[in-house]
């Protein structure tokens, strides 16, 4: 399971002047919901490794704007800047691939998750707790 320590990725300690009420609210809902989406993609068989880099299943969680500033090709409105998005290790595409499907859609939309197409994502499976402003389950970046 996911941990807030997980997500925060030491950030905490390393930017507090960044860090709000707000965010560590959002970061707390967008961990319980990426473990209901882990739990759920569980119990349809899909597994989910540890990143060899921090032994945990997140690529990416808080990002204070100073740390989204220098991440490669992320989005300058970041919903990872508000604690309302995490970048879930998916080396070999599964949890993308079962996202798609019929019953990865239902579990996205009964849990108020959208994520990004996986063609966007290699190596990684992104989900945020609030539509993109297209306001499509699947969207790209």
């Amino acid at each position: 399971m996911i941990t807030l320590d997980d997500y925060f990725m030491g950030r905490r300690e390393k930017y507090p002047a960044a860090l709000t009420t707000e965010i560590e609210r959002n970061a707390a809902r967008t961990v319980d919901l990426a473990n209901k989406l882990l739990t759920e993609a569980q119990s349809y068989g899909v597994t989910v490794d540890q990143h060899p880099a921090n032994h945990s299943t997140v690529s990416s969680g808080w990002r204070p704007p100073e740390v989204n500033a220098a991440t490669p090709n992320s989005a300058a409105r970041s919903k990872h800047m508000t604690g309302q998005a995490i970048d879930i290790y998916d080396p070999d595409g599964d949890l993308d691939e079962w996202l798609m499907t019929g019953q990865g859609q239902a579990v996205l939309s009964a849990l108020g998750l959208w994520m990004e197409h996986p063609s966007a994502t290699k190596g990684w499976c992104h989900v945020q707790t609030v539509p993109p402003g297209s306001g499509r389950r699947v969207f790209y970046p």
